[in-house]
């Protein structure tokens, strides 16, 4: 903790916070969604050593959940043989053993999917299963009509990059793709929407409206902050400088499923483009936040796509049917399919984990604590950095006045000379926010289910965006 900020961080003990919501009203729900889940696969299991191993495992989830709700103390992680469960237990002591509901919010939601995974880590026949696989991939089918909008437009978007650029000026070609670019990485803002941990009772129909192109134009407005024209100015500049050059943009993962499936668009379009020559994803190396990526996730959602016509029309777990893909939309699906898998071969399109990730801390910790991780960041052109769980990293889910400027919340990172340039993808769940106009918090708690001067409710939906960047190249 001595490389965070003075700003105190959110607790679980302020009821003003979503940090109260989320100890008290969610996480018992995420785990007794795994605690289903793995009762469920133990009950197809036939081996009869394995079938009893995961019950135990059950029965220490089923504890887990009655200390949560009981507010008993964080005890020490067992030791599994990992490097980072020494962070864990030292940061966890230097907080004089908290309970779940007066603890710090990043660490204790931290330590819970850590401990999580400690229990299959430490088995002996369940050892790296993942609680939440079976939700991350079925939340995916429920995706199917923006799946199938996206691979068309990726389609014709290839189609048309092939055609070149004749009888269009410079001015009119840059304007083009500045336009695209920022189409791009809306649609990786929004694809955000669907975070399992937060919305964890949503119907098929209620995924549906929150995706497609009618859905991300109606919430423009809804984006607070954005500093896309910049980062799209230093990706055109290197091009145009060093166009002959290695120029690489890294992606720092949030869920999986349609948001990762959206970020795959974003790295083919990068490519395509010609604004990067190599992509670099950062996935996490445990079952995290129930639907962030892990490198298993990544086969899943190919695996799919290379059998579109039989993943998206199976019955789903309701026994619900589903109409075949079109000709024309299987043809997109497999072009779409095709392209990545060739990135890939390519080595144009990078999988690169890290254990830093899933710290307990801030990300004002990683050149201290992951020295290896920040100097590999530095040959990239732009990092982006999607999602709340990043956001509330970046700025160490402090209580940031939030007209604070997004380089100074975000520390070391935020230096002119890190020598690491950050962009921010968030739609706001989490009560940090910062880098707003004067007068824009205190406006948004005025509308109907804003907080008032109670607390920064707005901020918890998912309704709102921020899109903010840092030059540490400067």
């Amino acid at each position: 903790m001595e490389y965070d900020p003075e700003t105190p961080q959110y607790l679980t003990s302020d009821t003003s916070s979503f940090a109260s919501t989320s100890a008290r009203e969610r996480w018992p729900v995420i785990l007794t969604g795994a605690i289903d889940d793995l009762h469920r696969t133990v009950g197809e299991t036939t081996d009869e050593e394995k079938r009893r191993e995961g019950k135990e495992i059950t029965g220490k989830l089923a504890a887990l959940k009655y200390e949560l709700q009981h507010n008993r103390q964080l005890t020490p992680l067992p030791d599994d043989g990992q490097p980072d469960i020494a962070d864990y237990n030292k940061e966890l002591e230097q907080r004089g053993t908290p309970v779940w509901h007066d603890a710090s919010w990043l660490y204790s939601e931290c330590y819970l999917y850590r401990r999580l995974s400690a229990l299959f880590s430490l088995s002996k026949h369940w050892k790296g299963y993942d609680v939440f696989a079976r939700q991350k991939l079925s939340t995916f089918k429920s995706s199917r009509p923006a799946v199938l909008e996206l691979a068309g437009r990726y389609k014709e978007l290839a189609t048309e990059a092939e055609k070149g650029n004749e009888g269009r000026t410079s001015e009119q070609v840059e304007q083009a793709e500045r336009v695209l670019f920022s189409e791009m990485c809306e649609i990786c803002l929004w694809g955000n929407a669907t975070d399992l941990s937060l919305l964890t009772s949503l119907t098929y129909e209620d995924i549906q409206k929150l995706q497609g192109s009618k859905a991300r134009k109606a919430a423009e407005e809804n984006i607070l902050v954005n500093d896309l024209d910049a980062a799209f100015d230093v990706l055109q500049r290197a091009r145009r400088e060093r166009k002959n050059q290695e120029r690489r943009v890294d992606i720092v993962l949030d869920n999986s499923g349609f948001e990762l499936f959206v970020d795959l668009i974003l790295a083919g379009y990068l490519l395509s483009a010609g604004l990067a020559t190599t992509i670099v994803l950062h996935p996490k190396v445990i079952p995290w936040f129930v639907s962030d990526v892990t490198p298993p996730d990544f086969m899943a959602l190919i695996n799919a796509l290379s059998d579109a016509q039989g993943f998206f029309t199976a019955p789903d777990e309701s026994g619900r049917k589903h109409e075949p893909l079109s000709d024309k939309e299987l043809s997109e699906v497999t072009f779409l399919f095709d392209h990545w898998s060739h990135l890939h071969a390519e080595g144009k399109l990078i999988i690169r984990p890290h254990t830093f990730w899933t710290l307990p801390g801030g990300y004002w910790r990683m050149p201290y604590l992951a020295p290896d991780l920040y100097e590999d960041l530095k040959q990239s052109e732009l990092v982006l950095f999607k999602g709340d769980l990043n956001y509330r990293k970046l700025t160490n889910d402090s209580m940031w006045d939030p007209i604070t400027p997004f380089t100074t919340a975000i520390g070391p990172l935020g230096r002119p000379d890190s020598g690491i340039r950050v962009m921010a993808f968030r739609t706001c769940k989490a009560d940090v926010v910062v880098g707003l106009p004067a007068g824009v918090d205190e406006k948004l708690r005025e509308q109907p289910g804003g907080g008032g001067s109670e607390a920064r409710k707005w901020a918890w939906s998912g309704k709102w965006a921020v899109v903010s960047f840092s030059d540490g190249k400067a």
